[in-house]
């Protein structure tokens, strides 16, 4: 074969596997998104696992071409391709659907395993080894090309997924479609294979060429330092990769999506450092790291970190400086073609403890979002010890590192000064404080989510039984409450927060609350007492909204308030055509559907109201400015089957039609796009 083919058909492979593994990681997320309440977790616990998986990956990919013949290695990976295939289709299977009482990490963790696991692992081991064999042919010099080819095709694979690839099909078509993708790169991988070990049946390894060896890493054997900082540099990338992540989502902007935007950064800067020395330079990144590192920390303790316009940017360019300085450096220390498998293994590695350190551990150990600034801590140490030959630059990380671990102290003041509790889990970290106005009988006690407000009550006793925030008798959900049978009624609510919607209640009525956090019923229970207050009789449902209802009786709601869409992890499956379908199995005749839709990024309403027309039901928005009150503005979408539902006082006169988005089809649980509307 000529090496213009075998050229071809080794890059082909890389380029496949890599584009392939970045591809399956948003397809797969969004498979398991609805069963997990639409968690930003679910992204984080994936995350881990493609880290975990990677790390097998490159271990048995040293291992094999350390160990076995070529010819063996042919038999062995040929055989694993073959196998992987019984994996496809990559459709997850509803046994896989939570009850609510698993713990949802390790339920993810089993059902990736048990849907994407061989498969995942084998594009995880095309990388290192294809590179193995490309190191010892005549154009080996240009391995660390293939690594930055393998990122690039990653990059494209991650921004392809949601402009070009989920707006133009469904969830099943690219399940589909990604398989025949994996049967197209097991073809390559599979060539690839036996044309190795054709071409060197008998060696252990693949025997050196006869290179330029003035152009190649000198192949000189890694130090323990080597070793160490193989391990630290990714460590610290992939721990800040999931930290900014984590922030930016929770205290900077309840906007879905933006884990594609660092997960992009953190990959072009593997494909800018690997590609070629020249796009790393000490005298311009190092300085420019100090500076984000500072930035960065100060932000987590003041207004400009965790406001939309100066916090995004600031994390978003302080990831990609921080992540130039880590993978810039280990790309200085990348070794000869002999301990190629071994260095990429230190990498995964690596990724793999910084990506289980924060996904995994952070969650039970810290009690809120600290992982970012323990992780600028360490990226400042890291910085001791890469420069640890010249005094002056030593001193000067030190201060760096101090000055770091200052604003971290004062991150962690703030939260705690006033606060009353704060907890964490798989759904993130809720607060409660009290928050003291000028008239005490204006004092009330928030509950938060990150930067969300999840509720508040008066703390004075004479009003702690009246609605507050986005629960006003004016708001979409107050009217329809309202305008309820006077019979005593059944009230359905899909996210309980503080349990405002609670006071609401009457003798004889009957709330219905369905929480997927265990956490907020405990708070709902200690800090509020809107439940324990009501006259109505409150009912419980531990675990997703929709999937408890599915599991339901009818229970014949005169009002289902749908709560849950002003966070940042939008569920969408709460509001596609097959969400309203479970709904209306539960709701009376003449009962109403009430959409919160209050949200500053994404216009929901139009979603509600296209799905309404397309199944024959009315619906109608409720904006309420909430002026000279003390009452948030607000966004209600109500939908009924019957319209008159949605002209009994005080509904009549106060609804007008969503403004409605060209193009917007009807969303399904096969087919849906948030990035269609976005404000």
């Amino acid at each position: 074969m000529k090496p213009a083919y075998v050229k071809a058909l080794f890059a082909g492979t890389i380029f496949t596997s890599a584009f392939l593994l970045f591809l399956v990681q948003p397809l797969i997320a969004k498979q398991i998104l609805p069963w997990f309440g639409g968690s930003a977790a679910v992204w984080s616990v994936c995350m881990v696992f493609f880290q975990v998986v990677l790390l097998a990956g490159y271990a048995y990919s040293d291992w094999i071409t350390r160990r076995l013949s070529v010819r063996a290695q042919t038999r062995l990976h040929v055989a694993l391709l073959l196998a992987s295939l019984a994996f496809l289709p990559i459709v997850t299977s509803a046994r896989w659907k939570p009850t609510g009482a698993e713990d949802p990490t390790w339920w993810i963790l089993g059902l990736l395993m048990g849907t994407i696991g061989l498969p995942y692992f084998l594009l995880s081991t095309t990388g290192p080894l294809v590179q193995s064999w490309v190191a010892r042919t005549p154009w080996g010099a240009q391995v660390y090309r293939y690594f930055s080819l393998s990122n690039l095709a990653s990059l494209v694979s991650l921004l392809s997924y949601p402009v070009l690839i989920e707006p133009r099909s469904t969830v099943l078509q690219q399940s589909y479609g990604w398989s025949w993708g994996y049967g197209l790169f097991a073809v390559l991988c599979s060539a690839t294979t036996l044309y190795v070990s054709r071409r060197w049946a008998a060696s252990t390894v693949v025997p050196a060429s006869k290179v330029d060896r003035a152009t190649v890493v000198p192949a000189a054997p890694p130090r323990t330092a080597d070793y160490l900082l193989w391990l630290a540099l990714p460590a610290l990338a992939s721990w800040l990769l999931l930290a900014v992540t984590n922030h930016i989502t929770q205290n900077v902007a309840s906007i879905p999506f933006l884990w594609v935007l660092p997960l992009s950064v953190y990959l072009l800067t593997f494909v800018l450092t690997f590609e070629s020395d020249r796009w790393y330079r000490r005298g311009v990144v190092l300085p420019a790291a100090a500076v984000m590192l500072v930035l960065c920390a100060f932000g987590l303790q003041d207004n400009i970190g965790s406001n939309v316009k100066t916090g995004l940017p600031i994390y978003v360019a302080g990831l990609f400086v921080l992540c130039m300085f880590l993978h810039g450096e280990m790309a200085r220390l990348r070794p000869g073609a002999r301990y190629l498998t071994r260095f990429y293994l230190m990498l995964s590695l690596g990724g793999a403890a910084g990506g289980v350190t924060v996904g995994l551990v952070a969650p039970h150990v810290l009690p809120a979002y600290y992982e970012l600034g323990i992780g600028l801590v360490l990226v400042a140490l890291a910085g001791v010890a890469l420069l640890r030959t010249r005094r002056i630059l030593v001193f000067s990380t030190l201060a760096l590192a101090a000055c770091c671990a200052w604003f971290l102290v004062l991150q962690v003041r703030h939260d705690v000064t006033g606060a009353r509790r704060m907890v964490r889990n798989f759904y993130g970290t809720v607060i409660t404080f009290d928050s003291h106005r000028a008239d005490p009988a204006d004092d009330v006690r928030q509950m938060y989510h990150g930067s969300v407000k999840h509720g508040e009550q008066y703390l004075a006793p004479a009003r702690r039984r009246e609605p507050t925030a986005y629960y006003g008798p004016d708001s979409g959900i107050g009217r329809a409450i309202a305008a309820a049978p006077l019979r005593p009624r059944r009230v359905g609510v899909i996210g309980l927060g503080a349990g405002t919607l609670a006071a609401y209640g009457r003798a004889g009525d009957v709330y219905r609350f369905y929480e997927i956090d265990p956490q907020v019923y405990k708070l709902a229970d200690t800090e509020f007492s809107f439940l324990a207050d009501s006259a109505a009789r409150i009912e419980r449902v531990t675990g997703d909204g929709r999937l408890a209802l599915e599991r339901d009786s009818p229970q014949a709601f005169d009002v289902l308030a749908v709560d849950a869409f002003s966070g940042g992890a939008v569920p969408v499956h709460l509001l596609t055509a097959e969400a309203i379908d479970v709904y209306l199995r539960h709701m009376q005749p003449g009962g109403v559907i009430v959409f919160n839709v209050t949200n500053r990024y994404i216009a929901l309403a139009p979603v509600i109201q296209k799905i309404a027309d397309s199944k024959g039901l009315h619906g109608a928005l409720v904006h309420d400015e909430a002026e000279s009150t003390p009452f948030r503005a607000t966004d209600y979408v109500l939908v009924a089957r019957d319209p008159q539902a949605l002209m009994r006082h005080p509904i009549r006169g106060a609804t007008s039609a969503p403004e409605p988005i060209a193009s917007l089809e009807p969303w399904t649980d096969d087919f849906n796009n948030l990035f269609s509307v976005l404000k």
